[in-house]
């Protein structure tokens, strides 16, 4: 809760910046067209909240260069962010530097009450969070909200297991030898986060990442900065040490490249494409850096005549249809067995006729997409899908709400050749085709070079036991969509990444494994 003086003096500040914004402790820079829309800001409790400048060595640092993020849902103006450059990209790193050795060194109970304190500030300040979320991402409301909370669950989480890696003894081989194996934090690590997820991605790495001991020099998505930006704005109350916790904002190339070449900074986390994954993981090799990268998915959604059909239809809505698909985990492809197809269909098609589409700010369930070159993806797959046979059941065009919208759609009688089904679509897109036997239906789902989630719904225990086997992905929900949280190590196999994000295995990925052998 905020103190009665500080809201006085919040409500004094928002007076103030509705005459001029640029006195908001500098979140935003003098220019005319340097205001938040004042529907934005009147919500919001904690105008403070709002930065646009970088936060290095515990300061906000600005620059002379700067990029517009703008509101996706109708490409309205939202603020103007300081683009930082290699010079500051490397005081971070300076920083985070000078700053690991007392912090790699910390008991872990001091870690743990930094975090602790991160964590009751997220909290206190989940509506702000959201709503920040919701303007310069284009999600709905509650999503963001939904966000948010699963954000801070990494923190409350790790700031639990930063007290769990214990030094294990190994039983000797040698006469007169004691053996230990300690796990030591890594050092500066690196974290490069999408737009998608912008505040739970940043949580998810980062608090693993000082809960391990090491120090952190972060960049978001250009994109969507303000989410990152306001939850730094949180870590400075916390009181983390100063260089202990960097957020840096740029173009990605200008900021990260540096990164990359400084052999101080031993590990890179990495959520995005593929292809920059790929970029990354070449790169890394001149500094031997530990990588974790969590890119791409492709999941087929399994659907056998023994499910339960009218929940499975309603998880077929989640697994498509969360964050207007754009998230690596939205299901790309529904094989359905052919005697409850068109069962499955009608029922589909149903529900996403239901779908309401518009703003984050309305709390709709399908807002934007982040780019028109998302929208251009969605007709491209369409458009190919019906050249080679398939039919729109539901939707298949552009929305009118706006440029970024694109109707929920779903294709049915795709392909196996259709472009949507070997390409991740990123969109309120479903395509669903049919499938007669189990050796059938388990190699068309293996058919990609992705391997993150799949989803099967069935009650035969012999079916759920093959499939969870033969299934290439790191991750099987069995008749489920939701299967993510801070206990899970969430990661993916073949072209979906590297490493894991959560649970122990996620903070272990930035700890260093020491074998100490003493003679007695």
């Amino acid at each position: 809760m905020i103190a009665r003086a500080r809201r006085q003096r919040l409500a004094a500040c928002r007076h103030d910046a509705a005459r001029n914004f640029s006195n908001l402790n500098g979140c935003l820079m003098s220019s005319d067209k340097n205001k938040f829309d004042q529907r934005f800001t009147s919500l919001l409790d904690d105008l403070e909240l709002l930065k646009t400048e970088s936060f290095i060595n515990g300061k906000w640092v600005g620059s002379s260069s700067s990029f517009d993020v703008t509101d996706p849902a109708d490409g309205s103006y939202v603020a103007t962010v300081a683009a930082l450059g290699e010079r500051e990209a490397r005081e971070a790193v300076d920083a985070a530097d000078a700053a690991f050795p007392a912090w790699g060194s910390a008991i872990p109970q001091v870690r743990a009450e930094y975090l602790k304190r991160w964590y009751d500030l997220m909290r206190a300040h989940k509506e702000d969070l959201a709503l920040i979320m919701s303007v310069e991402q284009g999600k709905p409301r509650s999503e963001a909200r939904g966000e948010i909370d699963y954000a801070s669950s990494f923190v409350e989480f790790y700031a639990e297991e930063a007290k769990r890696p214990n030094i294990e003894s190994v039983t000797s081989h040698l006469e007169d030898a004691e053996m230990e194996v300690w796990r030591e934090p890594k050092g500066i690590a690196a974290l490069v986060t999408p737009w998608n997820f912008p505040s739970a991605m940043l949580t998810r790495k980062a608090s693993a990442a000082l809960a391990a001991g090491c120090t952190v020099v972060a960049h978001p998505s250009h994109e969507t900065p303000l989410s990152a930006l306001a939850l730094a704005v949180l870590a400075e109350r916390a009181g983390f040490p100063n260089g202990t916790f960097n957020v840096v904002a740029g173009i990605p190339d200008t900021v990260v490249s540096p990164w990359m070449d400084d052999k101080r900074v031993r590990v890179l986390s990495f959520t995005g494409s593929t292809r920059v994954g790929k970029m990354l993981y070449r790169k890394s090799a001149d500094t031997m850096k530990h990588m974790i990268l969590e890119l791409g998915g492709h999941a087929p959604f399994i659907l056998f005549d023994d499910a339960d059909m009218d929940f499975a239809l309603e998880e077929a809505i989640k697994a498509k249809f969360a964050t207007s698909g754009q998230d690596c985990l939205a299901a790309n492809r529904f094989f359905v067995h052919r005697s409850v197809y068109d069962r499955f269909c009608k029922g589909f098609a149903e529900k996403i006729e239901k779908l309401t589409v518009g703003k984050g700010l309305d709390d709709c369930d399908i807002g934007p997409l982040m780019n028109e070159a998302a929208v251009k993806k969605q007709i491209e797959h369409v458009e190919d899908a019906k050249a080679k046979g398939a039919k729109v059941m539901v939707g298949g065009m552009p929305h009118a709400a706006g440029p970024n919208f694109f109707q929920p759609t779903l294709l049915t009688d795709v392909p196996d050749d259709a472009e949507i089904l070997s390409d991740e679509t990123f969109g309120p897109v479903a395509a669903v085709l049919p499938f007669d036997d189990e050796a059938d239906v388990l190699k068309r789902a293996n058919a990609t070079g992705y391997g993150l989630v799949a989803y099967l719904h069935t009650m035969d225990p012999r079916r759920i036991y093959k499939f969870s086997r033969g299934l290439q992905f790191g991750m099987v929900a069995v008749n489920r969509t939701k299967l993510t949280g801070p206990p899970i190590p969430f990661g993916g196999v073949k072209e979906s990444g590297l490493g894991r994000e959560g649970s122990r295995f996620g903070m272990e990925e930035f700890m260093d494994m020491k074998y100490v052998c003493r003679q007695w």
